[in-house]
């Protein structure tokens, strides 16, 4: 049934009901035969009320960067305790940039999908948008939040999702974006899918507005087979699959990079439920099986998969899915095991391969121009003035300034010079100088527009316009020419 390779694996039992569902299936996992040394590691609360402020104590950081993979149960970040969630501690301290969530249709589970042959997988980018927690308070009622992406992540990420319906022959792959609105960051991920689908013909490749994505997957989820999107997109839209095949308790999920993966159930610690011996570990065990294939125990992964469809078709579940009739934790565990051997219909045969994971350049400058230029400067400040008064004022301020201000902004609304309209605004303000005549720009003037500036008004924030390559490397507010 199993290779006569020996794997070390570094195993996190949680908090709350993590060491009932990541034992249930360390059990079912051993039962195969397949030959695996647990190395038994901590992480989450208990680790939080030693004083270790990231949840994460450097044995289990060195156990991981050993072994390389993981099979993990949830964590939580209890009240008091810490300010960091361990679990994202982990997925960033070993750059596991990619988050699989397959979503899959369970036999004898009732959803209001039943019979629609849900199967698809969605493959989320995992370590930078929104989700990078670069927040600032600009003013005391504007908060700002930097939604970092570059286009080495989004090449990474796309290249891996690719790899992935390939390893599972799946023949089309979806980008899901919000491309239409934010041009550059979610543009990129749109742009990197475009160029690197040509390295699959095999693939259909098709681009989706994400919301639409949403929309259609409520809709038609049969007709698709893998989602690849961005880190906030692809948390929305995973717990929305979720909800399609019987909820969070069906979920698997692996983070996936170069050199480390960790096996996770999607689903939280569940406290009030730990020690209950109700919980369904399926989503940790189905997690085992993706841990499986990927060190290449393909027939052991399959011998599991195919006993949990036969355990359902059976009759046999745990309370999530009907209290009625419902078995314990440990007994829907030794029904797996004793359906070994059995085989179920009920999902398609896939011929499961290696996934390839690429290693691109270590290069810091991984996008290179010829030429660059820089055509102005973006400034936020705090001011009760209104959009006229400011203006004048600030034109006034810059007559003799290499700048000239172009308009003010408020809320991504042009409201300077006035387009006579009249938008709600607020204390928080964009000035948008440019460059005049053309004059190379240089830090030293662009200093001395900050100091005329913070004579009168508090500034907390500046970017700079960039042109490479010719391409305009800034978005305008509504209603700027």
């Amino acid at each position: 049934m199993t290779g006569q390779k020996t794997h070390t694996i570094s195993i996190i039992y949680g908090d709350g009901i993590g060491p009932e569902v990541v034992g249930a299936s360390r059990k079912i996992i051993d039962a195969t035969g397949v030959k695996i040394n647990w190395e038994v590691c901590e992480a989450g609360a208990q680790v939080f009320k030693k004083g270790i402020a990231t949840g994460v104590p450097q044995e289990t950081i060195e156990s991981i960067k050993k072994n390389k993979i993981v099979l993990k149960g949830p964590l939580e970040t209890p009240v008091g305790y810490g300010e960091k969630s361990a679990n994202v501690t982990l997925r960033k301290l070993f750059e596991t940039y990619a988050n699989i969530r397959p979503i899959k249709e369970f036999p004898g589970v009732p959803s209001p999908y039943e019979g629609r042959n849900v199967d698809f997988v969605i493959v989320r980018e995992n370590v930078e948008d929104l989700y990078a927690g670069i927040e600032y308070m600009q003013t005391p009622g504007v908060a700002e939040t930097l939604k970092i992406i570059t286009r080495k992540g989004c090449e990474k990420i796309v290249r891996f999702a690719f790899e992935f319906a390939r390893s599972e022959g799946r023949t089309v792959v979806h980008c899901a974006t919000k491309a239409n609105i934010m041009k550059f960051s979610e543009g990129m991920l749109k742009r990197a899918f475009e160029d690197i689908a040509k390295d699959y013909p095999e693939i259909e490749a098709r681009h989706i507005i994400v919301d639409n994505c949403a929309h259609q997957l409520v809709r038609f989820p049969e007709k698709f087979q893998c989602i690849v999107t961005t880190n906030m997109n692809g948390d929305i839209l995973s717990d929305l699959g979720s909800g399609l095949i019987g909820g969070l308790g069906f979920a698997p999920g692996a983070n996936l990079g170069a050199d480390v993966a960790m096996f996770e159930a999607v689903h939280g610690s569940a406290p009030k439920y730990a020690g209950t011996n109700t919980i369904n570990p399926l989503a940790v065990l189905l997690s085992g099986v993706m841990m499986l294939r990927f060190i290449r125990e393909f027939d052991a992964a399959n011998t599991i998969e195919q006993s949990v469809l036969a355990t359902l078709e059976s009759g046999v579940y745990t309370q999530d899915v009907n209290k009625s009739g419902s078995v314990s934790t440990t007994e829907f565990t030794d029904t797996i095991i004793k359906n070994f051997g059995k085989t179920s219909n009920a999902w398609a045969k896939r011929d499961y391969k290696p996934i390839k994971v690429h290693v691109l350049s270590t290069d810091r400058d991984y996008v290179k121009v010829t030429n660059r230029r820089e055509m102005g400067m973006d400034v936020f400040i705090e001011s009760s003035l209104s959009a006229e008064e400011l203006g004048k004022e600030l034109r006034e301020m810059t007559v003799d300034s290499p700048f000239e201000l172009k308009d003010i902004s408020s809320r991504g609304v042009k409201v300077f010079p006035s387009m006579g309209t009249d938008p709600d605004v607020v204390d928080h303000w964009r000035l948008r100088f440019m460059i005049r005549d053309k004059t190379d720009m240089n830090d030293t003037v662009s200093l001395e527009l900050l100091r005329r500036i913070g004579e009168k008004h508090r500034w907390m924030h500046t970017e700079k316009l960039n042109e490479f390559d010719g391409a305009q490397g800034y978005s305008k507010a509504q209603g700027e020419d």
